[in-house]
């Protein structure tokens, strides 16, 4: 019989001890950030009917990104692609027994089958965010604050990343009132839109030409070009300014403004998927040459807990995923050295001396301290070895002398600083490491 690989299912990453310290110092950081503006968290199964992301996400997802299969019930269900429609799901049973505004989010994995690359994988996790029953700038300008506290809140500058903002109010009036176009060329416009920095300016102008028919030849691809060459919403057409879909973003960067959120603009090319938004659409990008892509984005969509027979709710939520928000972190050289969450180390120096060593472990334990009590009987360089290489801040080593004076050697595994200490001072010393590490305090 042939080995089996070693390897993870395609798409797919193993997250070993080091790579669960980046993850959940990234949740961690999430956590603090959306519970301090109010928001609790919340679970939700990993498999629903499939007919739960067809409303939603529509046939792409449901068909053909979502691993789907029929159970034993004979009911065909599909491992969540996302969480938002189990979330609206999740409103729509309690109604009317939820306080609103409700502020939920969740952190939890997904899965897609899509051509793996860097920064999406088939199996991916992200934090959720969502605010359901506040309508208007104030609660759009909330969310879109929110995405800009989580970025600060790992050291970012504002210039590491570009908050993008657009409306679907915005551009449906665009499209029809101002350009002319009915529903079929809107569809067309909006998707030659989302390619535009895709394809060349004349391949652009051409597609748009073709789109326009007979408007090409009279103002069409002018206005088009007057509306994509605005770089602020001042800049807009007065006709687009004098409209009721204008004030809902205008408002939103003024709040924007008076909240200090930083790193937005106006971008009319950010389609995100205006078949399922309503309202305000915002993305964030990376501005770093090395990762200049998208991050995570989100919007307004007031109509899906609606789709669950209760009544229509106002809503607004955000995604960021971790694999792009640690790869956001390396490129910025933000991410910090973390250790293991084992504090100490017990390092054993003679056979007589283990039975101490671990009463020692136990007393520090109680006392919440995280050890690891090597009683092997190996030789004390591999010990040490042992503990460097599990990145465990500290050794303590414990020999006949040390339990009889119950005065012990506690070593810094990084600076090879060595001090003396009796137990109890070692448990108020490792605490007060771990309040004056704000790494630490953010993943206690």
């Amino acid at each position: 019989m042939e080995p089996l690989s070693s390897l993870p299912y395609k798409g797919t990453r193993d997250y070993y001890p080091e790579d669960k310290r980046v993850q959940n110092y990234i949740f961690a950081k999430w956590r603090k950030v959306v519970e301090g503006y109010g928001y609790e968290e919340y679970g939700a199964p990993m498999i629903e009917q499939l007919e739960v992301y067809a409303a939603k996400s529509g046939q792409e997802i449901a068909n053909e990104q979502t691993y789907s299969f029929t159970d034993r019930g004979g009911r065909i269900v599909a491992i969540r692609p996302e969480m938002t429609p189990s979330i609206s799901r999740m409103v729509a049973a309690r109604r009317q027994q939820l306080a609103y505004p409700a502020r939920l989010y969740s952190i939890a994995n997904f899965m897609r089958y899509e051509r793996p690359q860097r920064g999406r994988e088939r199996e991916f996790w992200q934090l959720n965010v969502d605010l359901f029953g506040l309508e208007g700038s104030q609660a759009d300008a909330e969310m879109i604050g929110m995405a800009d506290a989580i970025l600060k809140a790992f050291g970012s500058k504002a210039d590491d990343y570009t908050i993008k903002i657009n409306s679907r109010n915005l551009v449906n009036f665009m499209m029809v009132q101002y350009l002319g176009l009915d529903s079929i060329q809107t569809q067309q416009m909006i998707r030659l839109l989302d390619r535009k920095d895709k394809i060349t300016a004349s391949d652009f102008d051409e597609q748009a030409q073709s789109i326009f028919g007979e408007l090409a030849e009279g103002e069409g691809l002018e206005r088009l070009r007057g509306i994509i060459e605005a770089t602020s919403i001042g800049q807009l057409p007065r006709e687009i300014r004098d409209s009721s879909a204008f004030d809902e973003v205008h408002n939103l960067f003024e709040a924007l403004t008076k909240q200090g959120t930083d790193s937005v603009v106006f971008d009319i090319a950010l389609m995100r998927g205006l078949d399922y938004y309503t309202g305000i659409v915002f993305e964030v990008f990376d501005t770093h040459p090395d990762n200049n892509r998208s991050l995570f984005g989100g919007g307004r969509y007031d109509g899906l807990v609606g789709l669950f027979g209760a009544e229509p709710i106002s809503a607004i939520g955000m995604a960021p995923g971790g694999t792009t928000f640690e790869q956001f972190l390396q490129v910025h050289d933000l991410l910090p050295k973390l250790h293991s969450t084992t504090d100490i180390y017990i390092v054993v120096l003679s056979d007589d001396a283990r039975k101490g060593a671990a009463t020692l472990a136990r007393n520090l334990r109680e006392d919440g301290v995280n050890v690891e009590f090597d009683f092997t009987g190996r030789k004390i360089d591999k010990q040490i070895k042992t503990a460097v290489k599990k990145a465990i801040p500290y050794l303590v080593f414990v020999g006949d002398q040390e339990i009889k004076n119950e005065i012990y050697t506690i070593k810094d595994t990084a600076s090879t600083e060595e001090q003396t200490m009796s137990a109890a001072r070692i448990v108020s010393f490792v605490k007060d490491r771990r309040r004056n590490d704000t790494t630490d305090d953010d993943l206690i």
